[in-house]
């Protein structure tokens, strides 16, 4: 079976949840992710724009929720189930990284 599964991609915070903690103890942050991009594609420039679901836990999550809404941030974690039973994917963010000098958008 594959194992690899890690994701790296440029967005602005574009909605954030309030900073919870689950009854672990662990903190959880929720928000979604805008991505707009020109990608290489069969020979020609592909326009991407998407906005990804995405949850952090523990420090990340604590730091994710200090940031302001449209902050640039390049996120990196992998891929899981939104749900359960669901066939929509989350992105898990390990850790990220403060984009200060790319505009909102990007």
């Amino acid at each position: 079976m594959p194992a690899v599964n890690r994701l790296t991609i440029d967005a602005t915070l574009a909605e954030c949840s309030e900073l919870r903690y689950t009854p672990a103890g662990i903190a959880a942050f929720e928000c979604v992710l805008k991505h707009a991009s020109a990608q290489p594609e069969a020979g020609g420039n592909r326009r991407v724009d998407c906005e990804i679901a995405a949850v952090a836990f523990g420090e990340p999550a604590i730091a994710l929720a200090r940031l302001p809404r449209g902050k640039a941030l390049r996120c990196t974690g992998f891929l899981a189930r939104r749900y359960r039973t669901g066939i929509t994917l989350l992105l898990h963010v390990n850790e990220f990284e403060t984009l200060d000098n790319v505009s909102e958008g990007n």
